[in-house]
């Protein structure tokens, strides 16, 4: 088992700056500055490499040749394959020699049923396959005869799912990107009119002022988000554009008017290439070019226009006034019954069920040789030489890294998270009433606490129960958002739109400020109705206590849902972790194992009950009971609890340390968990074409010949 030098750097710079946080101040100050010091001058050099390199490469934008459309771009590629190994040693084939191009100008569209790999082969050509233990990808990739790896070619990639930030308008959204990617020699009356004109060009302009929504919010509609997911990614004007089902979710209209867009966007000079899921049959129209799969290979590469024609020569003719989409679906598909397109499917005994599985399988084999065979004897995919002409193609390259600093990325990030925090009223008013109400329930309960020996229990709960209260709401709200934002923020650090230094430090900007008003108004009902100590030097230090009990559990949280998989997750583990830091609080155990003595050091309930006990006991006095026993003074109290030799300033101290390591350790965690995608491998030596059947195909009890031989004869299905 080796590490990388990236994770061991990584690893290395997590240490450093935990000793910076948890070490006393003489000695982690001095780290922290050199520290901070070495990795700014890192960071310098790296950004003067992007700006010198950047200023060797034209971006579309600034080009002044007068072009109305992108750089063309062919994509070409050849032997693509993919394969998973599971923990068994058992592999499994996503795509197995996968050949073609798509050609500027033209809608490229990879169709097939569930599981035969289109979506595997749009990620492996736009360079999206996340990296995944036993996973291979090979192939070799060309743009315009270059190597895709190489060539760093202008691309956008539109995912199934859309994701924003709801509370921004479509044209902030679309303001944010452009300034993010657009190159900063470009003014900002500049980059609005490259806004401007995306605007237009896909139909946004009417909603331009409306805010984009969510499931509590109500915003864009379906359609008009997935237009939003490709204005974002048309802003850079990339020459190649990749859509993972841009239908997927919508009604017939709106998905029609989708790809429309993208019709008019392959005509204006781009590349599209799209995965598609059983489209209509006017959306069947507008593809230019088709792609069939099945179990990772290819049926059929070609002009859309003569899918039909060449499977007729096959003897499968569409039946009149069929959706040509559909029957090509049934035509290929071979893992369910599925009889001849154009035949009625009904209920059928397990054998004749298993015959017709069969006869589907050998179908489907028959027509991948005879693509095979058809392939083999051209020495082109057919309508490539549609495409722009070599002499018409250049490589477009794009910086590697984000093209403005650190400070302008703060500036813009800070912004967008105060507005999306300010005009969630939604959450504010949520927020507000779970505070008031929890203040009203514990006044009812600990309304004007005495001095009795009794009340002195009664204090102590209170304070108990004011940390844990004002935690767990921080918590919550932070489990709830930050795991989907974090989506977003992955899918913009992977088209290197930011570091995540100044997001993190813009996002607490903007949000530590309003989170500070809930435990603050809290604390104001409370303390007066419990009848606390009657000063305001102590009112004031019991507010500053919730108050970083709050940012410390919010920190807690960050650094959860930083590495939860799901919001669900988070929520799963972040309650279960804060338990036993109120386990280890400082009310429940005293006597602490020494395997467990660190605990009530690193929790954050310990430090806040603590210092809301000093600051309610210190120099309190308590009236004994008919016999006169009981403690009669807050230090006595302090004494029992072990806090006799703290400080509220010691307690707070120690809750910022926790508070800025769990904000370290959520940084550390995004960086480290930058997106990855997995390298294009060179291909393996070229081997025959082996069609094999998924796992549900080959549930059903085989009888008959291999699966492909040499010989194979069988009957096609009769023609409808």
């Amino acid at each position: 088992y080796t590490v990388s030098a990236a994770a061991m750097a990584a690893i290395a710079s997590f240490l450093v700056g935990s000793a910076a946080i948890v070490a006393p101040w003489p000695f982690g100050i001095p780290i922290a500055v050199t520290a901070s010091a070495g990795k700014m001058l890192v960071q310098r050099r790296r950004t003067r490499s992007a700006a010198k390199a950047s200023d060797l490469r034209q971006h579309p934008h600034a080009a002044s040749s007068g072009s109305s459309g992108p750089p063309p771009v062919v994509l070409s590629w050849s032997n693509v394959g993919c394969e998973l190994t599971d923990k068994h040693g058992a592999t499994k084939a996503l795509l197995r020699g996968v050949s073609g191009s798509a050609q500027p100008g033209r809608l490229l569209a990879l169709l097939g049923p569930s599981g035969s790999g289109k979506t595997t082969l749009l990620n492996a050509l736009a360079g999206q396959v996340p990296t995944t233990k036993g996973l291979e990808l090979t192939g070799t990739l060309l743009v315009n005869g270059q190597a895709a790896a190489q060539s760093q070619h202008g691309q956008g990639y539109v995912q199934q799912d859309d994701v924003f930030y709801s509370m921004l308008t479509v044209l902030e959204t679309l303001r944010m990107a452009a300034k993010l990617r657009l190159p900063a020699t470009l003014t900002p009356a500049e980059k609005d009119a490259v806004v401007d004109r995306v605007l237009r060009t896909l139909g946004l302009t009417k909603v331009k002022n409306t805010r984009v929504g969510d499931a509590k919010t109500r915003g864009l509609s379906g359609g008009e988000k997935k237009r939003l997911s490709l204005a974002c990614e048309l802003i850079a004007s990339p020459s190649l554009l990749f859509l993972d089902e841009p239908t997927s979710g919508l009604d017939a209209a709106a998905a029609e008017k989708v790809m429309a867009t993208l019709k008019a966007l392959a005509h204006a000079g781009h590349t599209v290439v799209c995965s598609i899921h059983q489209p209509r049959s006017s959306i069947f129209e507008m593809f230019d070019d088709l792609i069939l799969l099945n179990e990772g290979q290819l049926v059929y590469h070609g002009p859309a226009s003569e899918a039909l024609p060449y499977f007729a020569s096959h003897k499968h003719v569409c039946p009149p006034n069929y959706n040509p989409a559909e029957f090509l679906s049934d035509l290929i598909s071979a893992d369910y019954y599925a009889p001849a397109p154009g035949g009625k499917a009904k209920e059928e005994e397990d054998n004749n069920q298993e015959e017709a599985v069969e006869a589907a399988r050998a179908r489907v084999r028959r027509l991948i040789q005879a693509w095979a065979a058809h392939q083999a004897t051209q020495s082109e995919p057919a309508g490539l030489a549609a495409g722009a002409s070599s002499q018409d193609l250049v490589v477009l390259e794009t910086t590697a890294k984000p093209t403005i600093g650190w400070g302008r990325q703060f500036r813009l990030l800070a912004t967008r998270s105060w507005r999306q925090v300010v005009r969630d009223k939604s959450s504010i008013k949520a927020r507000v009433i779970a505070n008031v109400a929890s203040a009203i329930i514990f006044a009812s309960i600990y309304w004007r606490l005495g001095r009795k020996q009794g009340n002195i229990q009664d204090r102590m709960g209170l304070m108990q129960v004011v940390a844990i209260n004002t935690a767990m709401g921080s918590l919550s709200k932070t489990l709830n958002v930050f795991p989907r934002e974090r989506v977003i923020v992955n899918r913009e650090r992977a088209r290197r739109a930011y570091e995540v230094a100044p997001y993190l430090a813009g996002k607490l900007l903007a949000e530590l400020p309003i989170s500070a008003v809930f435990p603050a108004l809290f604390g104001t009902l409370v303390y007066p109705a419990c009848g606390l100590n009657p000063s305001l030097g102590r009112f004031v230090k019991f507010l500053g206590a919730v108050t970083l009990s709050s940012f410390a559990s919010s920190a807690f949280g960050l650094t959860v849902g930083s590495f939860a998989p799901s919001t669900e997750a988070a929520m799963a583990i972040g309650p279960a972790a804060m338990t036993v830091w109120i386990v280890f609080g400082g009310y429940y155990v005293q006597s602490v194992p020494a395997i467990f003595s660190w605990l009530p050091k690193a929790s954050l309930i310990k430090q806040a009950f603590s210092a809301l006990c000093v600051n309610e006991f210190e120099g309190t006095t308590f009236e004994a009971d008919k016999q006169g026993h009981g403690m009669t003074t807050g230090q006595q109290v302090l004494e029992w609890l072990n806090f006799g030799d703290i400080t509220v300033r010691g307690r707070l101290v120690q809750q910022m340390r926790i508070t800025l390591f769990y904000y370290w350790a959520t940084y550390s965690i995004l960086c480290a968990n930058k997106p990855r995608f997995s390298p294009m491998l060179p291909p393996r030596p070229a081997q025959p074409s082996v069609w094999v059947p998924s796992a549900s195909a080959k549930s059903f009890k085989s009888k008959q010949e291999p699966l492909l031989t040499a010989d194979v004869q069988v009957e096609p299905p009769a023609s409808q």
